[in-house]
């Protein structure tokens, strides 16, 4: 995509920015909105068009670059050629390496400086963009001058573009949409405005309601974020840093302060004497003391300032990894992603349209845990975490989230109705006029969810999100929504829940949390669900640096079942054998015997064939199946399960969390193998023992040898029963 890019001088303050439309700018730099709601009405002093056609994310960087002095309103357009060529310079010199044959000045060949004149007359053409029949008529030299019937169209036009940018901004709070994805949100939900979107988007960019953004770039630049972007209706900045606008006015740059160990002209003193420059010079080159901590912050800060200034996509946060002539921009080089490429490319040009973000709502500490209790059916265990997570929400700690949102960990055992828990804190978050986000990692686990929000929040009905929604851009106070849609949000959450923070894909995938800060409001809150949450938030809440509470024990009061080990050669012998040991096959008897639900869990895909023919020969008449992630029929083969229609399920990690069995035993075969981590085990062990009628089903590990990860699961299973039993939420025998 090209887009336009200008700076504009106000009052003596020069300021920056894209435009889609620059029919658009013309009007709201002329002044002409007069008392046109959604208009500035201030006319700018003059408008200096940099270029008409420029690839995005250049004029992005251009427009984000912008530091002016007292004599920038002196420039002739060669300096102002020189001041955007030296901007850009890396980005041509990379254009003409990758290829690209351009002419010289390009891209700055046509630089257009227009001065407005005061009251309703314009010196010099006011037409930047084509204005059609609202151009005015020239009634001398270079003035001209608008007619009343010219000016009552003209006011028709600018209300309708504002309440199209209202119904646009409106549509499009809390999104990151690309240009396609934006042009289908209002094909489907505001089709009067399909053949004129892109004006109403630049007239909202201009309010700073929306932000114009290259997909790959090096972030919010172009504009001032809201606290320092926001235009009032006569045209003047709005809590713009003094620092910025000082550098803009042409004052000078403030020197840097020695504070302490400086003296004045930037002495430094050593042991009450002064150090003169070529001893700091040698300290510095030695690395003594503090000058060495210095240098080291120095680099280091150096190396995060680098980090920050390099392209990334800005969807998903990834760098990108390869460039391709493109034709949208003309580039023989435009950078694009690869990380996110399911989801439409992100190029370097590629519009990237986000709402401003808007500030979070503070919800209140909410009922005590009694009221929670009976209002929402929680147990005494659920709810009294829940209380301390409202009252976290309601007091947020700034220390649990070093700059981002703040967080709050809910550890709770597998079993131990985390859904039921997160209710009281939806209710808080809804009824403050906030907006609630679940996000969990797969498909089934948010269509198993949907109807259950539903029925509890019937005054909120869930926008329920995930590959092929029906209801990709509907708005509701509650969405639940699987981790990669997150995708397409921004900063549009007050309360933000991701449940099973350890489970795949959302752990360790750095592109799922980059999505998921970015979907949280500024001083909005994360609750974090986990029965196994990972070891540095462990370490965080043990610290008492993570907020957290803990839920030790299941919904119906009995301890967790602690499993016992067999040993057994590994599986593929067995296999290969044709046999497996008796100690298995008699445990397994037992399970059948008690007509329990089994589980047997392998660590390969590979071995699931060949285990079910096994498992046939020695229990023929047993209804058994297996299925893994590339079974196209796993949905139904787990429906049956629960149905009871198939007594034995041979499975992998696939299956260890978000099923729920009634009267299950639990089998892991080649229990030490390094797939199965302590989490794995923990939660693949919490499929036994999750109801009430049978809380004591069984968990057998087997395997050749104890691994430090089958020790770890049993202690803390061990634990946890312990915490319940101290803290009295164990039912008497």
């Amino acid at each position: 995509m090209k887009v336009a890019v200008y700076a504009v001088e106000l009052s003596g303050e020069w300021v920056t920015r894209v435009s889609m439309n620059l029919e658009v700018d013309g009007w709201w730099w002329a002044g002409e909105g007069g008392d046109v709601e959604g208009w500035n009405s201030r006319r700018a002093d003059r408008m200096v068009v940099l270029s008409r056609s420029m690839p995005l994310g250049w004029a992005v960087k251009l427009a984000g670059a912008g530091r002016f002095t007292a004599k920038t309103r002196s420039w002739n357009e060669e300096d102002w050629r020189k001041y955007a060529t030296a901007i850009l310079k890396a980005e041509v010199q990379a254009e003409r390496k990758a290829g690209g044959q351009r002419g010289e000045g390009w891209p700055f060949e046509e630089i257009e400086v227009w001065r407005l004149a005061a009251g309703r007359e314009h010196v010099g053409s006011p037409r930047l963009d084509g204005m059609g029949e609202k151009e005015p008529a020239r009634v001398d030299g270079g003035t001209y001058k608008w007619t009343s019937t010219q000016r009552e169209e003209l006011k028709y036009t600018l209300h309708s573009l504002a309440a199209g940018a209202d119904r646009l901004t409106e549509a499009l709070a809390g999104r990151s949409l690309l240009a396609g994805e934006a042009e289908a949100l209002v094909t489907e939900m505001l089709p009067e405005l399909t053949d004129n979107w892109i004006a109403a988007a630049q007239l909202a960019y201009l309010q700073g309601r929306l932000q114009i953004e290259a997909a790959v770039g090096v972030g919010q630049s172009g504009q001032e974020q809201v606290e320092s972007g926001r235009w009032d209706k006569r045209g003047r900045s709005v809590r713009t840093s003094e620092g910025r606008m000082s550098w803009e006015r042409g004052e000078s740059e403030p020197e840097l302060s020695g504070g302490r160990g400086q003296g004045e002209r930037g002495r430094w003193y050593k042991r009450g004497r002064s150090v003169g420059r070529s001893e700091r010079r040698g300290n510095w080159e030695r690395g003594d003391g503090v000058l060495a901590r210095l240098r080291t912050a120095l680099a280091l800060r150096g190396a995060a300032a680098r980090r920050a200034a390099a392209p990334r996509c800005l969807r998903c946060g990834s760098v990108p990894t390869g460039r391709t002539a493109c034709a949208a921009c003309g580039l023989a080089g435009c950078a694009y992603c690869e990380a996110c490429l399911g989801l439409g490319r992100s190029r370097a040009c590629a519009l990237l349209l986000r709402s401003a973000p808007l500030p979070a709502v503070r919800c209140t500490a909410g009922a005590s845990p009694t009221v929670a209790a009976r209002r929402w059916g929680l147990s005494a265990a659920q709810a009294a975490a829940a209380a301390a997570a409202l009252g976290f929400l309601a007091e947020p700690r700034q220390r649990s989230a070093r700059g981002g949102p703040e967080r709050f960990l809910l550890w709770a055992v597998t079993g131990a109705g985390k859904t039921e828990m997160i209710f009281p804190l939806l209710d808080s978050a809804l009824a403050a006029g906030g907006r609630a986000l679940i996000a969990t990692p797969r498909r089934d686990v948010v269509l198993e969810l949907a109807p259950r929000l539903a029925k509890a929040f019937p005054a909120h009905s869930p926008a329920v999100l995930y590959g092929g929604s029906e209801d990709r851009w509907r708005r509701s106070g509650l969405t639940l929504a699987t981790t990669h849609q997150l995708l397409r949000f921004s900063q549009a959450f007050d309360l933000v829940i991701i449940d099973e923070i350890d489970a795949f894909p959302f752990h360790n995938d750095a592109m799922l949390d980059y999505a998921a800060k970015q979907v949280c409001k500024p001083g909005g809150a994360f609750i974090l669900l986990s029965a196994t949450p990972p070891a540095e938030l462990q370490r965080l809440a043990r610290a008492g640096r993570l907020p957290h509470a803990r839920v030790p024990v299941r919904y119906h009061g009995h301890p967790l079942p602690v499993p016992r080990h067999i040993r057994m050669p590994p599986l593929h012998r067995c296999l290969r054998q044709g046999r497996l040991p008796g100690k298995l096959v008699t445990a397994l008897q037992r399970s059948l015997k008690r007509e329990a639900q089994i589980f047997v869990f392998v660590s390969r895909i590979a071995h699931i064939d060949e285990l079910l023919q096994l498992l046939r020969h020695v229990f023929p008449g047993i209804a058994i199946e297996g299925t893994s992630s590339q079974d196209p029929a796993r949905a139904e083969k787990v429906l049956d399960f629960r149905n009871r229609t198939i007594s034995l399920l041979v499975t992998t990690t696939i299956l260890e969390r978000g099923v729920t069995v009634p009267r299950s035993d639990v089998y892991i075969l080649d229990a030490d193998s390094g797939l199965f981590d302590e989490a794995a085990l923990v939660q693949m062990a919490g499929r036994a023992g999750r109801s009430s009628d049978d809380p004591a089903g069984q968990v057998i590990f087997a395997s050749p040898e104890w691994s430090r990860s089958q020790r770890a699961a049993i202690a803390q299973i061990r634990r946890m029963n312990a915490i319940a039993r101290r803290q009295g939420y164990l039912r008497s025998r």
